[in-house]
């Protein structure tokens, strides 16, 4: 009798709740509909438990086991936390209903996701992406010599897109105008402002160096007077406004499918090339971590994964005992 109580208790705590979510959030009902699946699933758990536990007696300990059973039958972090996320707004709402001591999945966190290693291309389709121009007879001539700056110094000098579009040709400080990042040829380096705000001057090579001095011999054709970024910005649009970084990831992204590279490129794999292919040849994890602008040496060791997964694929290819072979 206990258990029917219970149970009729419960489902009139979630019907008031959903009509709460309807008449008083006003949520769409297909959100309704998701915090409805959510809180059955909760029901469930609850009644399995056991019968004649009813809602304002789950406890903390009991959401964890809720959490860790969720865990148990496959279900991604990501799905978790959404559940943990609609049962702890439900339980808010049933602490004003009720006199419940306090909401059980305070505290609760979904397991954690795991850590997606970024995406880096072989030295061989980095090289080639950055350094061809695009195999049509009708490309720009303009806008291929401005691409293949740009490519060049991703890779060149691992920037991150949005420091990219903020360089100006030259350090310049003007009325108002002060520039976040620019080009020094002389140095043969590039000057970003990161994030926080953090300067950092990280080292160009040549061959970057030489596109650079291609393209700038023929930026001034795009400079469009009355315009104050056409004078400052390095790379500029046909229309001589300062690129922005959409413009970038589709060339980018229209270049490497020109070329037939098999990977989804877009700014920040060059990023992630540039980080692994340096530390692959030098092993220097804190030059890494400066010229990335990294604030902490945890955001940079990743690519030490990146490396071992190459030396894993190398030893896989080249050892006779690495993988088991057929008799």
């Amino acid at each position: 009798m206990d258990s029917l109580l219970r149970a009729s208790n419960d489902r009139a705590y979630f019907t008031r709740y959903l009509e709460h979510l309807t008449t008083q959030r006003k949520l769409a009902l297909h959100t309704v509909k998701s915090y409805q699946r959510d809180l059955d699933e909760l029901g469930a758990f609850a009644e399995a438990l056991d019968p004649a536990c009813s809602l304002t007696s789950i406890t903390h300990f009991h959401i964890r086991k809720f959490a860790a059973n969720l865990h148990a039958r496959g279900q991604n972090p990501r799905s978790i936390a959404r559940k943990l996320s609609s049962w702890r707004v439900f339980f808010n709402w049933l602490a004003e209903q009720t006199a419940l001591a306090g909401n059980p999945v305070d505290g609760v966190k979904a397991p954690k996701r795991a850590k997606l290693l970024p995406k880096a291309l072989s030295a061989d389709d980095a090289v080639q992406l950055v350094s061809q121009p695009q195999p049509f007879k009708d490309a720009n001539s303009t806008a291929q010599c401005c691409n293949r700056a740009m490519f060049e110094l991703l890779y060149s000098s691992g920037l991150r897109i949005s420091e990219l579009v903020a360089l100006d040709v030259r350090y310049t400080q003007e009325m108002q105008y002060i520039s976040a990042g620019w080009i020094d040829f002389d140095a043969g380096e590039v000057t970003v402002t990161g994030k926080g705000g953090k300067k950092r001057s990280v080292p160009v090579g040549q061959a970057a160096m030489q596109a650079l001095a291609e393209w700038i011999s023929i930026r001034g054709t795009l400079v469009k007077e009355g315009l104050p970024d056409s004078r400052y910005a390095l790379f500029l649009t046909e229309r001589g406004t300062r690129m922005s970084p959409r413009v970038v990831q589709l060339r980018l992204k229209q270049h490497a499918q020109a070329l037939g590279i098999p990977v989804d490129v877009h700014p920040h794999v060059l990023r992630h090339s540039f980080a692994s292919h340096v530390l692959q040849s030098s092993g220097d994890l804190r030059a890494v971590q400066e010229m990335l602008g990294h604030a902490s040496i945890a955001a940079t060791q990743i690519y030490t994964s990146l490396d071992f997964q190459r030396l894993a694929q190398v030893y896989d290819a080249a050892h006779p005992r690495a993988k088991s072979r057929k008799p």
